[in-house]
Parts: C-alpha cells; structure tokens; sequence
C-alpha cells in the first residue's frame, strides 16, 4: 500500500483513481479521507457542499475496500466517491432543494440513480449546493453563495453549481446534477469540466425534485468524458418508479468511445455563432477545437436551426408555468420562505395565460423540428458550450423596471443558456466539455449534440477530442 494520496490523486479521472486501486496503490477510503481533507480546506471559500456526510462515506469507503480485497468489483465506479445536486433524495441525509424552506426534512429512501450509483459501489460524499429549487438567478443563498474555483470573484454557473464547482476543485471524482435549460452543461462549461444532459427520458428522475417535469433531465458532472460515458451507464434505464424513463436498452457507452471520428460527420450550427451569441474568443476556442476533429478525419458542415435565438422566449414560459404548479400548495404555506426571486419567477407561472402557455408549447414543437432537420445528413452538431469565459458573479436585486424583468424572465442578452436550451426543448442529448481558456483564464468550452438516444455517438466524439488535447487536464490552482 502506498503512502497517503498525493494532492494530484484528487484531480485524476475516475478510471485513472480506479486503476491505482485495482493496483493496490490506493484505497477507497484514503481517497475519502483525501476529498474530506480538502472540502475542509477549501470550501468554506467555494460553498460547493450543503451537507457533507464524512462518517457515512469512510463506512461506505472500508465496505467497497473490504469487497475489493475479497475479489468482488462491482464495476468501474467501485469505491469512487461522488455527490449529489442537493436536488436528489438520499436515505437519512437533510434535501432542502437549496431553500430555507425544507430545513429540517430528511429523505425516507435514495432517489433511484443514487441507488444504482451505491449499488455500483460508488461511496456517497454529500449533497451540493444550487439555486433555489433550481429556479433561479437565486438572490441569497441559504448555504453560501457558489463560486467558481478558477476565480472566486467569478460565477460558477447555476442551476448545478455545486455540482460543477466540487468537480472542478478536487472535491469529489464525480458529482450529479439536474439540467432543464442547461443548468449541468453551463455550470461544467463555465468550470471548466465535463458536463452530460442524456436524452430526455434516458435517466430516471425518481425521488428528483422537479423543476419543468416536460423538460427535467438528470446527468453527470465529471472530469473525462470516458467518466461521463461509466456514470451514463449506471444510472440509464427503465425505472418503474418513472414511468417517463425509456424501457429500451442501455448501450455500452464505455465501449462505444473507441475508433475515432474518421468517416463521421459534424454539423456546426451556424446560428450559434454569431455576436449575438457567442463572443470573439469563445467562437475563437470552439474553431480551434472543429480544427483539431477536421484533422482526425471528421467531415465537418454547416447547418442551421434558424430560431435557436428565440428560445429565449420560450423556455423561461414553460419553466415557471410548470415550477409554479408543482411549488404552488407550499407557496401558500411557506411564501415569505422563497427567495425573492423564486417568488417573482413563481408569480409569473401564476399568472402566465394558458394561450401563452400553449404558444410556448407550439414554439417549442417548431424549433424540435428544426433541429431534427439540422441532423439530417450528420452524426453530432456542434456549438461553443457558453459564449464567454465566467461572468463576475453579482447579487442578483430586486427587480425595478420592465428592462429587468425582461431580462429576468426572458435571459435577454448573452448567456450559456442561450447555447443549451435548444437541446432542452427537443430532447436531444448533449455534453459541453473543455477546449480552451480566455485571456482572463477562465475555462471556454465545446458542445456537442446527438441524435436521440444516440449518446454514444456524440461521446465518441468528446471523447476523441479529449484525448487529441489536454484541456481537461488542467485545474484550478486554487485547489492544490
């Protein structure tokens, strides 16, 4: 057995960490002791955890440590330690959803992706820290406000922000988020780490709290893709607890990440692309990184999904109008314990007319089809993850004129959402991953859609990017 894990071990991908235990260089619960060690160190500055369950996870650690040394490895997760979007119910363990509001309420079992994760022998770390039940833009955090570890000044991205930052700082191999506009790509973009919304219906969202039930996805937040494509695998599938969970078979996405992209082709939107959307050196980061595909052997073109700007209008409708129906009793019990601005987002649900509602809902068909017509003819479309490096983070006010409440409802103006919601309202899947920093050195990033339910094509494609640079291996020196 080795000494105790280096500063670096922390920063390996999952399949890296498991390669050392399967050498016997380490430990399960070293690496425990070693995540511990340093949420203690850092995260008081990063305010990634809500709960952080030490004891729990060392027991969880010996017991998949005790199992390896008998011979018995449940898969390529065993003994890794991972946390939770503070979204997912786990046995035993406060979910608050990140609101003042559900203090005190304690989860009767696990949600069913924590189950498979344990039952994969994955050891349970904690719950992290988001915006308000995932609404959002939250004005004040209850359990700290998230930072973005490669600058604490600079925003970490929301609604999982938790989720991107603990990844991004050595604080956990792999963590969960929800993604219902892009709140797992956006926040892993703007960190600077792997970021995987399956298609919708690929992931059961049993003992979740929703945001958008017609939109909600669950997904993994990871250093490597190859880590992304292992968790993929556990946590997909049929549930009988979610009848929205697809009963067709799981793919091997492990296997599927081999044989490169010689042959496939690339759609590059090319609507997401322009001023409005997308920055100099982001749009610099994403071409640089279509290069680096064109010569591995991609054939790369350009497409169009024409009303990829409007979405802005139509995401926001459907989120409140659904949010507001599922928060509405506790609405009328606990008001004054929503955030403020989660109460203005919930009384724009309250208030939205149904035709309006209904209008989303045609909007949102129009632009599904454009982008099954951007498929036509290619493998995986391809766009930046987010149109700048991390924005200042910033108290969100009260909102005082039209101007920003436009802005509030509608994300007028420059944001990663403007790059992810086009996948959410279709339903395809879709993954952001490193390719780059701007001058400020903050991480750019790519994104990447496929077909539905054709996850292993799009992470073939990560994933031979990823191993063609270096991007992903980089970390914030904030964190050792």
């Amino acid at each position: 057995m080795s000494a105790r894990p280096t500063e670096a071990v922390a920063f390996m991908s999952g399949a890296e960490q498991a390669r050392l235990m399967e050498r016997g260089e380490l430990t399960s619960r070293a690496l425990v002791e070693l995540y511990l060690d340093r949420i203690a160190a850092y995260d008081a500055g990063l305010h990634s955890f809500i709960t952080v369950c030490g004891p729990a996870a060392l027991q969880a650690a010996e017991a998949a440590d005790a199992e390896r040394a008998a011979g018995v490895v449940r898969g390529p997760l065993h003994g890794l330690p991972f946390a939770v979007k503070d979204q997912f119910q786990v046995a035993g363990v406060e979910v608050t959803g990140g609101s003042r509001s559900r203090r005190g309420r304690v989860a009767q079992s696990d949600a069913t992706v924590v189950a498979r994760l344990r039952a994969a022998g994955a050891v349970f770390l904690g719950t992290l820290n988001t915006h308000e039940f995932h609404w959002g833009p939250t004005q004040e955090f209850p359990y700290g406000t998230p930072k973005n570890p490669w600058n604490l000044s600079r925003d970490p991205g929301g609604s999982s922000s938790g989720s991107a930052s603990s990844v991004a700082a050595g604080l956990c191999t792999f963590s969960l988020g929800g993604d219902t506009g892009g709140s797992i790509r956006a926040p892993a973009a703007l960190c600077g780490v792997v970021g995987l919304k399956a298609t919708w219906g690929r992931v059961s969202r049993q003992g979740v709290f929703p945001l958008a039930w017609s939109l909600d996805c669950v997904g993994p937040v990871t250093r490597s893709v190859a880590d992304a494509a292992s968790v993929l695998r556990v946590i997909a599938g049929a549930d009988p607890g979610d009848l929205s969970a697809t009963p067709r078979a799981v793919p091997d996405y492990s296997g599927a990440l081999a044989g490169g992209v010689k042959g496939m082709r690339i759609g590059v939107v090319e609507d997401m692309l322009t001023s409005r959307m997308v920055g100099a050196e982001a749009r610099a980061a994403f071409e640089a990184a279509i290069e680096v595909l064109q010569g591995l052997g991609a054939e790369v073109v350009t497409v169009s999904i024409p009303k990829v700007s409007d979405t802005r209008f139509v995401i926001p409708l459907l989120i409140d109008a659904e949010a507001y129906s599922y928060h509405r009793s506790e609405l009328l019990r606990d008001y004054s314990g929503y955030d403020v601005n989660t109460r203005i987002s919930a009384m724009v649900g309250a208030a939205m007319p149904a035709g309006v509602v209904a209008q989303a809902q045609r909007a949102r068909q129009v632009v599904s089809l454009e982008v099954v017509a951007a498929f036509e003819g290619v493998d995986v479309l391809a766009s930046p993850g987010s149109p700048s490096g991390a924005p200042e983070s910033r108290r969100r006010g009260h909102v005082g004129s039209r101007r920003q409440a436009e802005e509030k409802i509608f994300g007028v103006g420059t944001s990663a959402g403007q790059l992810t919601r086009v996948f959410s309202l279709s339903g395809n899947p879709a993954v952001t991953l490193p390719c780059g920093f701007d001058a400020e050195g903050m991480p750019l990033s790519v994104q990447l859609a496929g077909k539905h339910f054709c996850e292993a094509d799009m992470l073939r494609v990560a994933h031979t990017y990823e191993a063609a640079t270096d991007w992903w291996t980089r970390h914030p020196s904030l964190a050792g």
